[in-house]
């Protein structure tokens, strides 16, 4: 019989095709054991939360609260949007929390992380974000905190996390998601 694969979700908090906090999802799924599995969310098509569509959920919303359920852990990247979470971030939060999508985000592992051309590394969001998954229950990693300012200084141009330091922290988060799993 063969083990089941770890399935690890990742959500970027940014809807930006060239998205540095993708590229720091990208970067820190390389670093998870070989026999994990790493899916990026898609969350470009999400509608914003409407208790009024819950009685039959948008296909988005099923799909990716399908996508939720199966995964073990969640990994999320956010950028920092007026001293907080994009929008696009908590309204996800908000469709994945409700019992209509099944509530798939509760009691489940969370490691956070973020990424800034800023100097404060979103530092604001982070903790705005931790409050949130507080309040969908879910279980996160507090340390490391991987906050990366002046990110555009720290990837060359093939999206590669060029900073040792960064990269020696997205390890130590990736070792704690997965001690969290296990």
């Amino acid at each position: 019989m063969s083990k089941r694969q770890v399935h690890i979700v990742g959500i970027c908090g940014s809807l930006r095709k060239d998205s540095w906090n993708r590229k720091l999802l990208f970067n820190a799924s390389q670093l998870l054991p070989n026999d994990y599995r790493f899916t990026l969310a898609d969350i470009s098509s999400i509608p914003p939360f409407n208790e009024d569509l819950e009685s039959q959920l948008p296909q988005p919303v099923t799909d990716l609260a399908r996508l939720a359920e199966s995964a073990d852990a969640f990994l999320i990247s956010t950028p920092e949007y007026n001293y907080s979470v994009p929008g696009v971030l908590k309204n996800v939060l908000d469709w994945l929390s409700r019992p209509s999508a099944g509530a798939p985000l509760a009691l489940k592992p969370v490691a956070i992380m973020g990424a800034t051309p800023g100097l404060f590394g979103t530092a604001r969001a982070q903790t705005h974000l931790r409050d949130i998954l507080f309040g969908v229950n879910m279980v996160p990693v507090n340390r490391p905190e991987v906050l990366v300012p002046q990110v555009h200084t720290k990837f060359d141009e093939h999206g590669m996390l060029t900073d040792a330091t960064t990269r020696n922290f997205l390890q130590q988060l990736m070792d704690a998601l997965v001690a969290s799993i296990r």
